[in-house]
């Protein structure tokens, strides 16, 4: 089966904290390894989303060029996440020419069929410096909800969308002064005459039973009041609109969202040139056997269950106006939107701004990727809003990790390097091995059908409660009291058995954490990686527009990646005393971390 990973975009404006990751990086990544290993044909994309007015003022703040800031900040974000394990066939971004000329393909054949329309809106502009502020950058009161602190495109508090000019008491985020609104032209994506379109394919979504309710509430509700929105914005940092007459504007761009999201496409497109088989992205995109699911953080909903899907209906011309399809052929629709939940810090939410916040990279540098992923597996926000605490991420390092994964490994692999050196032959099979095997091997069918329906807390809370099964069968079994020669077939079965155990259970946790799976597979006497690792790669641009430049990508080789199932251990690999899989952290680091996080 062809499965899209669609994986949100980053926006470029800095390095990424635990809340994003925890909403689109981990989850996306935990799901495509799985499905790798399940035999699926999984190709995995995204980027950094650059463009848009917010990169502008903050390289003004920073004092560079927006190139140069977004060129720095791709660098740090692709760093991040190649360390974190995520495996993207492809992580590139939206400034290359590739990525310009799918979008424009995108929005021609939407104007083309009708469904990009010319309307005079009302632009917000700075008084002060005369600068076109965005949506995101003017805050104020909900007209709806009367939420103090809503944006100028959305309500983070209702979710419904918004205009900048319906807030009450607008402000800029800026320097805090009132935005002047003034006349402006756009083209608007005409949503309402793609509604019933858009309707019919929620209804079969919802009708799968597959979306978590939380995102198909969502959904169903931005459908009820659904208005034209601006596509195109007064701004000279972006995608040139194909257009006669306005192609050519300076102070015309794409709008960042309307872009942005074809990056799903044109990283796919830019993944099969680059591989020099430049129409095999049509597997993933015309197939209609083939399916999408779309990774990201709930404040994200509507551009992933609405607007998206309407680029995409209008492409093809299934709005109320007709039309037919572009080069690209009739593109699949989200098989799911996969949303997550907010995650806060210690009780407050997360603030780049102000300073509150927990930086991927630090938490890579001090304490690796395994700590973190397991949290964000067991207790991340999945379908409801949860709390990082330093307190309890020691504690489930410590407990969970260490005491109890960790020590099954460590003590397992040092028994049979006491006792064997190698992993011995087994005897006769006793009811207490054969019902420990049977635990373990049920246990493929459980977690890997719980992630197959991105309930990803669930199924590694299952394959913990597996480990559990297994430390108790060292406790029953007792092995370093079999001693003497007419113990020794006894003591090899149970090792034996205790082997194979381990090492089932490392591919069975290898989605969620695999540096430590290729750890744990070289203790157990494995040479090389169990499971593929992304790697970062300097690509030049496949265009012309592009010479000259050059830039970090995530790619990698996932061929190697084993099957979802059990495989027998080879009796007789050498196994020599282990050293710690994971690391025990001591409790001063909650202290250490909270004085940092209010410095």
């Amino acid at each position: 089966m062809k499965v899209l990973s669609a994986v949100a975009w980053p926006y470029a404006n800095g390095p990424r904290h635990l809340g994003h990751v925890a909403g689109f990086g981990v989850p996306s990544d935990v799901f495509s390894r799985y499905m790798r290993m399940a035999g699926h044909d999984v190709l995995m994309v995204s980027g950094s989303d650059e463009h848009g007015t917010p990169i502008l003022v903050l390289a003004d703040q920073a004092g560079v060029t927006p190139r140069e800031f977004v060129d720095r900040n791709h660098a740090l974000i692709a760093g991040e996440l190649c360390d974190l394990g995520c495996t993207y066939d492809l992580y590139t971004r939206t400034t290359t020419a590739n990525h310009y000329a799918v979008a424009q393909e995108l929005f021609r054949q939407n104007w083309l069929n009708g469904y990009m329309v010319e309307r005079t809106q009302q632009g917000a502009i700075s008084p002060s410096t005369g600068r076109t502020l965005p949506d995101r950058f003017i805050e104020g009161e909900c007209p709806i909800c009367h939420y103090a602190d809503a944006r100028g495109d959305q309500c983070d508090n209702c979710g419904n969308q918004l205009e900048p000019e319906d807030l009450i008491n607008p402000r800029s985020k800026i320097n805090g002064e009132a935005p002047q609104f003034v006349q402006t032209q756009h083209f608007f994506l005409d949503l309402p005459a793609l509604a019933e379109a858009l309707g019919e394919w929620l209804t079969g979504r919802e009708a799968s039973g597959t979306w978590r309710p939380n995102v198909i509430k969502f959904s169903r509700n931005i459908l009820d009041e659904i208005k034209p929105r601006a596509m195109t914005r007064d701004i000279d940092w972006g995608i040139p609109v194909p257009l006669d007459g306005w192609r050519d504007n300076p102070a015309k761009r794409l709008y960042v969202w309307f872009d942005a999201v074809i990056g799903y496409l044109s990283a796919s497109i830019e993944w099969a040139r680059r591989r020099g088989e430049p129409e095999r992205w049509r597997e993933w995109w015309n197939d209609p056997e083939a399916l999408t699911y779309y990774f990201m953080g709930k404040d994200n909903i509507t551009f992933h269950s609405q607007i998206w899907p309407a680029e995409l209906l209008g492409y093809a011309g299934k709005g109320s106006r007709g039309g037919e399809p572009g080069v690209y052929g009739e593109l699949n629709l989200p098989t799911e939107v996969v949303s997550s939940e907010y995650l806060t810090m210690e009780g407050r939410q997360f603030s780049t701004s102000r300073g509150y916040t927990v930086l991927v990279r630090d938490v890579l540098d001090r304490y690796g990727p395994d700590g973190i992923r397991y949290f964000i597996c067991a207790a991340g926000p999945e379908n409801q809003d949860s709390n990082f605490t330093w307190r309890e991420f020691v504690q489930r390092n410590n407990s969970e990790l260490v005491a109890g994964w960790g020590n099954l490994v460590s003590r397992t692999a040092a028994m049979v390097a006491k006792n064997f050196g190698e992993i011995p032959a087994p005897g006769p099979l006793e009811p207490v091995d054969e019902e420990v095997r049977a635990t373990v091997l049920s246990g493929f069918e459980t977690v890997g059908g719980l992630l197959e329906r991105h309930r990803q807390k669930a199924a590694i809370a299952e394959a913990m409660r597996v480990v559990g099964e297994v430390n108790g069968y060292v406790s029953r079994t007792e092995p370093f009291k079999l001693k003497g020669e007419d113990q020794q077939e006894r003591l090899a079965t149970v090792l034996h058995t205790l082997v194979q155990c381990v090492a089932d259970l490392n591919t069975m946790l290898a989605p969620f954490l695999p540096h430590a799976a290729n750890r744990v597979h070289r203790v157990l006497g494995g040479e090389g990686e169990l499971v593929p690792m992304p790697r970062l790669e300097t690509v030049t641009g496949l265009d012309p527009e592009d010479e000259g430049r050059s830039w970090p990508v995530i790619t990698g080789d996932y061929s190697g990646f084993p099957r979802w199932g059990s495989r027998p251990v080879v009796v007789g690999t050498p196994i020599s005393k282990p050293a710690p899989v994971f690391t025990k952290l001591d409790e001063s680091v909650v202290d250490d971390e909270l004085a940092r996080a209010e410095a």
